[in-house]
């Protein structure tokens, strides 16, 4: 039988019984109530005579039955539960402005206090935010819906970014795309019209540089996930979806004019990180390439500490590169003349055992080895790590070379087979089907339910239709419990234009290694922290078992739903699986936000229920 629980918005339009109800008593009450126990006595036995047809039908793991009765019976129970009218029941206030682009656990000032210096104090630093604010972040003033992909992904809305104009007329590097500002929209180069910034013929010189005939042949070369440090707006990784290669921008947290805030906004995948401290949330061995143009980063400072964390994160044959302009002011990668010392860059690429591959222009590529005894020649100045649990989860960083030991030492120019792969991960490849293909069952019952046909009193922007369902509105999606990466690939293979954030929780099993080796994006996160992204950067949220696990580790659900507030969109979705007691503490506290929130029963017969949120728009 179908469980729904609505919370309703209040509003003259949708309540006009609401007075009545009110003044008539308990007496209404209870005949209405009847009449929804009547509905729900006709949906049991409906569903009663489906139950032996399911119960011999195919071992796929499937969680719903009879979808079509599903959506038509919630349809019909929200419209009965609409009329009954409620309050709304919001009993937070809005966060202060400072926070409207604002990232918790980035606080200057806050770090500075603490004693952090030295650069320090512009890294996350999560232990300094001991009284977590539960309020609802501010939408800017001028704040409007992303157009869809693909067109979303060369126009913008310049409200909806912290851009000044300074930063828009200084955007002129190779990575950061000519854009031009009209009225309320900021535009950018489609692919076809990349010659004018030259981003096609960067990618290209790069190819060639590593010895292939084009950027096409990246895959061929064993490239398919790539670090884009310091992306600029994006350009280099926008090109690099475009050959169905995963390029994450990754760039320090500003408070204006935000790399990361802009890529995201763009449709491109992103995360706020840097090289100050901190090791970075990825295992050893996770990227193919790491790419850096113009991105300020001085490689030889604290004795190399910064190149022996690209080494970390660089898998075997793996490329570094890096586009600098010597002719402003930038250190030189190498000796301006032969015959001089070395420059301690060149030193710690030595030790390193980096092969530098070419030199064009302003470009350096160099290669990772793939001997890992090579390093050995090398332990005075970088000694291999005694401890390697294979886990990165902003650990301060260390001077000794890790992955060595690694059974994911495998050069990306001759990756073994699927079999050898899994056994490399401790996965058994049944398992691993089978949980892709309980994903591809699911997504197929419950995406659809993502409809305003489920929250029909959506509120409707002026001058709008009712909006379409999400197939062509989710753009940026987050699994915050992605186990194998299984949705991310059932939304690939179901033709959706989605890229999929896959966050590994700290304390569950560690397949972050393999999402990576899949193409995919993802991090290793402790969700008892707020996630380090902007506002209003993910269309869609999924969590399946997530409540479970936070309320082992004794984390508060409450401060993560907020989370979730903070960095969904409006008019964006919440897809939360999870047993029923967790599911009612979540329901309960979406309650209380301006969020739509149905609870559904996925499956008869188990403790699992679905619930389902959409975030409505609004601003102040």
């Amino acid at each position: 039988m179908l469980k729904t629980r609505k919370k309703l918005e209040m509003g003259t339009s949708s309540h006009n019984n609401l007075p009545f109800v009110m003044s008539q008593g308990p007496q209404i009450n209870w005949l209405l109530l009847c009449v929804i126990s009547v509905f729900g006595l006709i949906a049991l036995s409906r569903s009663s005579s489906g139950k032996f047809d399911s119960a011999t039908a195919s071992a796929r793991p499937n969680i719903y039955s009879n979808y079509r009765r599903l959506r038509t019976q919630a349809v019909n129970d929200y419209l009965e539960l609409r009329n009954l009218g409620a309050n709304l029941v919001n009993d937070y206030g809005l966060c202060g402005k400072e926070m409207e682009n604002g990232v918790p656990c980035y606080n200057v000032s806050a770090n500075l206090l603490a004693g952090f210096k030295d650069g320090e104090e512009f890294d996350r630093h999560c232990e300094v935010l001991r009284n977590k604010q539960r309020c609802l972040t501010h939408s800017p003033k001028d704040y409007k819906i992303p157009l869809t992909w693909p067109g979303g992904r060369d126009v913008i809305w310049s409200g909806n970014v912290k851009l000044s104009k300074d930063q828009f007329l200084s955007s002129g590097s190779k990575m950061k795309r000519l854009m031009l500002l009209e009225e309320n929209q900021i535009a950018f180069h489609s692919n076809d019209g990349m010659t004018a910034d030259g981003v096609r013929d960067y990618s290209n010189q790069i190819a060639k540089m590593i010895g292939l005939g084009s950027d096409n042949e990246f895959h061929q070369a064993g490239v398919h996930n790539i670090l884009d440090i310091g992306c600029g707006f994006g350009s280099f990784g926008a090109h690099l979806l475009s050959l169905q290669l995963m390029a994450v921008c990754m760039a320090a947290y500003e408070s204006t004019g935000s790399q990361v805030q802009l890529a995201l906004e763009r449709g491109l995948p992103a995360i706020i990180g840097n090289f100050i401290s901190r090791q970075l949330p990825f295992p050893s061995l996770s990227y193919d390439m790491v790419h850096c143009a113009q991105c300020g980063i001085f490689w030889d400072d604290k004795d190399g500490m910064f190149l022996i964390e690209v080494d970390r994160v660089l898998k075997p044959g793996g490329y570094l590169v890096l586009t600098s302009p010597r002719s402003r002011g930038h250190r030189s990668f190498l000796g301006s003349k032969r015959g001089r010392a070395s420059s301690p860059f060149e030193e710690f690429i030595k030790k390193l055992c980096w092969n530098l591959l070419s030199e064009q222009d302003e470009t350096f590529i160099w290669q990772k080895t793939t001997d890992s005894h090579c390093y050995a020649s090398s332990k005075d100045l970088f000694p291999l790590c005694k401890r390697e649990d294979g886990r990165s989860y902003y650990k301060p960083l260390v001077k000794c070379i890790s992955g060595t030991t690694s059974k994911h030492w495998t050069p990306i120019q001759n990756k073994s087979s699927a079999s050898l792969e899994f056994q490399i991960h401790g996965i058994h490849p049944q398992e691993f089907s089978q949980d892709l293909e309980f994903w591809r069952s699911s997504l197929r019952n419950y995406w659809p339910l993502l409809s305003p046909l489920i929250f029909s009193d959506h509120p409707k922007r002026p001058g709008d239709e009712d909006p379409v369902p999400p197939h062509n509105m989710v753009r940026n999606v987050m699994d915050m419990n992605a186990n194998y990466g299984g949705l991310n690939a059932a939304l690939l293979e179901g033709g959706h234009s989605v890229w999929v954030m896959n966050v590994v929780p700290m304390g569950e099993s560690s397949t972050l290694s393999l999402i990576l080796d899949q193409g995919f994006a993802g991090v290793v996160h402790n969700w008892c922290e707020p996630f380090p992204t902007y506002p209003r950067t993910y269309d869609m949220l999924h969590a399946k078992g997530l409540l479970s696990h936070l309320a082992s580790d004794k984390c508060s659900i409450a401060d993560l739903i907020f989370d979730m507030d903070r960095i969904l969109r409006p008019e964006g979705w919440v897809v939360i699986s999870d047993k029923i007691d967790v599911i009612e503490k979540a329901r309960t506290i979406a309650a209380r936000l301006p969020w739509e929130a149905r609870v559904i029963d996925v499956d008869n017969g188990t403790d699992q229920r679905l619930l389902l949120c959409q975030k409505p728009f609004f601003t102040n």
